[in-house]
């Protein structure tokens, strides 16, 4: 039962031979890669408009200008990031154009960037996403961060089930919001300049407060870095171009055209009609609060059906713009583990092809920040972007590294190096931009984690590199027949399951010891039961042995006065080894195996304790083996049948 609910949860078991199968073309990559892009055409600009609350309606005037400068950095990052997919067909995000061109600590802060960044992307998307809810239904405002919870369930469970679902999942609210507001932005736009610039609302927004301050330039340059949030997610489809079917340049290119077009379209309509309408943004944390996407729609179109089917069609596409980071954090981080930064867990494929651990460890750290910030979008805004620029401008450096190293004569070569130079000047002047506008803010929190998770890969690296160290062995491998080891067998009781384990540790050596591991002050310590138990050894244990020509195994009993069975253990291995300093020690722990749940609730696993102790604190003589005891017949046929099962369905 609870293998069919399994599989019906995250579905069947995929073979590595069906990975091609599960690659996506362009319809599918535009939900994919690009839900982050096209959801930040929401919150960008809202998140600029809020920052010009102190100047009134006068405010609204300053989008304009601001989105202007803003889609014309996005062009220029389309055209950067075109020139990445067609350098680096199998993947050339940030981290690896980086590695290649600008070293290895340019990679490692890139990727370090790219990983907060996603985590952030996911908090930031699925907060803007309810916040576009509990403006269309006031009522929920109070259940947010529980709403917020619910989404990123949502999403890592598509995730989980694999890159083609996920994208088909998503693929019908993410046409459906831009076939929305492209129609909202269409018809606002009619009727604004039908009107002269100054339409008439179906729905009037809320007033906008009065001006507490006068403009200034440092005011427009913290406008412009909060409205800079509507870029993130462009290089999403650089650091997974190998996700795309053949030809993944093609598709890649495509798909990258798809969503900057759209993004842009968005951007400039919101920019041009917010002033329009005098539309102005609102706290998120109050009641009341409608997003600018939603004031905008209701005055343009009323609040009739479709102005719920659009506001519907916005909070899917917040929501689910998390799905970017999901799709491009876990190639990351398998990029990364491969090299050895990360744990190698990272770099492997789960039952649906996709890396499993990368996933769950987004969806718990995003989880984690959602609570921490109560799932509220202006909390977590000033913490956005700072990453994305990072990687926007390491990349574009790199590029023009890439091109100024033997790529001079090549066809091409000056306007590929031109472009990518224009968009390393430009992220990198948005990049000190976006840090000083928003450092007070809470940008410096992002600005202390990124040097954090740098020491923390760096560190995970040197543990790697010891370890090969450690195990690097030079010349052929030492095929001389050794001594036997000295066989111990550790157990608190004689049984049937303990006499298998001195059959087996007889055929492997003449040497054996059993050790009966007790407790001080326990009943089994008395005199008498310890002449019981000799006697009792002699008889069935030493005279058998004998009989058949082995040597009799020794008897020692060793007492635990703090129930700690390892520590009088170590002792005797330690005394073993001094009288045979040239033998290895072998310690054999009998075990029962539990193979229904509730089995686990019922044993102390003394074994297993014992087991760990002895391979953390015991050295490279020793080894540790178990002998099993199954308590039903073992399931090895079950495993082949269901690995037949799985092969059927495929080929079904």
């Amino acid at each position: 039962m609870s293998s069919l609910l399994t599989r019906l949860v995250f579905g069947r078991y995929l073979a590595n031979r069906e990975s091609g199968q599960r690659k996506i073309g362009a319809v599918e990559g535009v939900p994919e890669m690009g839900l982050d892009a096209l959801a930040s055409s929401s919150y960008g600009p809202e998140a600029a408009l809020a920052i010009l609350i102190p100047l009134g309606a006068a405010g609204n005037a300053y989008l304009r200008p601001i989105m202007a400068v803003i889609v014309a950095l996005l062009l220029i990052l389309y055209m950067s990031y075109r020139q990445i997919v067609r350098t680096y067909p199998q993947s050339g995000g940030a981290y690896v154009v980086s590695r290649e061109n600008l070293g290895v600590n340019a990679s490692l802060l890139a990727a370090a960037a790219l990983m907060v960044d996603y985590v952030l992307n996911v908090a930031v998307g699925i907060s803007a996403g309810i916040g576009a809810l509990t403006s269309a239904v006031p009522s929920l405002h109070a259940y947010t961060l529980p709403l917020c919870l619910a989404v990123l369930a949502l999403i890592t469970l598509a995730n989980l089930r694999g890159l083609q679902d996920a994208g088909r999942f998503f693929a019908v609210p993410t046409y459906l919001f831009v076939a929305c507001l492209g129609a909202v932005l269409a018809i606002g736009i009619f009727r604004a300049v039908a009107a002269g610039g100054h339409p008439q609302p179906v729905v009037s927004p809320p007033h906008v407060p009065a001006a507490t301050a006068a403009v200034t330039v440092w005011l427009l340059i913290r406008a412009f870095a909060a409205g800079c949030t509507a870029m993130t997610g462009v290089e999403a489809v650089s650091n997974g171009v190998d996700a795309f079917k053949p030809p993944v340049v093609k598709r890649a290119h495509l798909t990258l055209t798809a969503i900057v077009a759209i993004l842009g379209v968005l951007l400039l309509g919101i920019a041009y009609l917010a002033p329009a309408y005098g539309i102005g943004a609102m706290d998120q944390s109050h009641e009341g609060y409608r997003s600018v996407s939603a004031q905008l729609t209701a005055a343009v179109i009323g609040q009739g059906a479709f102005f719920y089917v659009t506001v519907g069609s916005l909070l899917c596409v917040l929501s689910l713009s998390a799905n970017s980071s999901f799709a491009g954090f876990p190639r990351l981080c398998r990029l990364v583990a491969q090299d050895g930064f990360l744990p190698k867990p990272f770099a492997v494929v789960g039952r649906r092809l996709v890396f499993s651990v990368g996933i769950w460890y987004l969806a718990v750290t995003a989880g984690a920040l959602l609570v921490a910030f109560d799932g509220i979008t202006d909390r977590l805004i000033p913490l956005f972007a700072v990453g994305a620029f990072l990687t926007f401008t390491l990349s574009q450096s790199g590029m023009v590294a890439h091109w100024l190293r033997g790529r001079r004569g090549k066809r091409g070569h000056r306007g590929s190096l031109a472009i990518n130079a224009v968009g390393a000047v430009a992220t990198g002047v948005a990049t000190i931009v976006i840090i000083a506008a928003k450092f007070i803010e809470g940008a410096w929190i992002t600005i202390l984690v990124i040097p954090a998770v740098i020491l923390l890969l760096k560190t995970i690296h040197r543990y790697y590199e010891r370890l090969e160290e450690q195990l690097r062995e030079e010349g052929p491998v030492d095929v001389r027949r050794g001594p036997p080891p000295v066989v111990m067998i550790a157990t608190d009781g004689w049984n049937r399951l303990t006499d298998r384990a001195l059959h087996v540790a007889m055929n492997w050596s003449p040497d054996v010891i059993a050790v009966h591991l007790t407790s001080l002050g326990g009943p089994d310590t008395d005199d008498d039961q310890k002449k019981v138990l000799r006697r009792q050894w002699a008889k069935d244990v030493e005279r058998p042995a004998k009989s058949a020509g082995f040597r009799p195994p020794t008897l020692v009993l060793l007492q635990a006065p703090f129930r700690r069975a390892h520590v009088p253990l170590l002792k005797l291995i330690e005394e073993t080894q001094a009288g045979h300093p040239d033998r290895t020690i072998a310690v054999v722990i009998p075990e029962v195996v539990k193979q229904r749940w509730w089995q686990h609730l019922l044993h102390n696993h003394r074994a297993w304790r014992l087991r760990s102790a002895l391979l953390c604190y015991c050295g490279d003589r020793v080894v540790v083996t178990t002998v099993p005891w199954h308590l039903e017949p073992p399931r090895v046929e079950e495993a082949l049948e269901d690995e037949e099962r799985r092969t059927a369905v495929r080929r079904a």
